[in-house]
């Protein structure tokens, strides 16, 4: 008994250890995706998910297939008024059709933002944004080109199967029961 306390010290330290999520580090040649909510109200940051959701798997869609950023780039180009007429249905399904909404593709500003123990820099990004309203709200943004948040939404999906079990756990367990 004496010689597992020790080891299972020693297991204890390294599981914890290993424990980080993976943190996700966008490149530098990146399309960012970027939705602004009109308010902080919670209809319009309701409205903002609804619309975001709606657009999100188009936009994936639309670019899956880019191997390059040029690529990715020529596609979002060419669809950007297919994506102000879906934004808008998103919106007339909300009974929201008499709210703007504005859809700009280029350099755009972001606020600094920290996700998964990385903070990404506030600054100027190639992105597509839309803005909804006044555009005073809180936002939601990703990655459009290369594809991490749709890679992200696919783990998270396939994670929903697996179970998690901690090793250590088990060892204790194991031994004292």
């Amino acid at each position: 008994m004496k010689k597992i306390i020790p080891i299972l010290s020693i297991l204890m330290l390294l599981s914890f250890g290993g424990c980080k999520k993976e943190q996700i580090i966008i490149p530098k040649e990146a399309i960012r995706f970027r939705v602004i909510a009109s308010s902080d109200s919670d209809k319009d940051q309701q409205v903002k998910m609804n619309v975001k959701k709606g657009i999100q798997k188009e936009l994936y869609e639309s670019v899956k297939d880019a191997k390059t950023i040029e690529e990715a780039r020529n596609i979002t180009r060419g669809k950007l008024e297919d994506y102000q007429i879906l934004v808008q249905s998103l919106l007339n399904e909300q009974n929201q059709k008499d709210t703007k909404v504005n859809i700009h593709y280029g350099q755009n500003y972001f606020p600094e933002k920290k996700y998964q123990g990385v903070t990404y820099p506030e600054g100027d990004y190639e992105s597509l944004v839309i803005t909804l309203g006044n555009g005073l709200g809180k936002n939601w943004w990703c990655v459009l080109f290369p594809p991490l948040c749709s890679l992200e939404a696919e783990s998270k999906e396939q994670a929903s199967d697996v179970e998690y079990r901690f090793f250590v756990k088990d060892l204790i367990d194991k031994y004292l029961k």
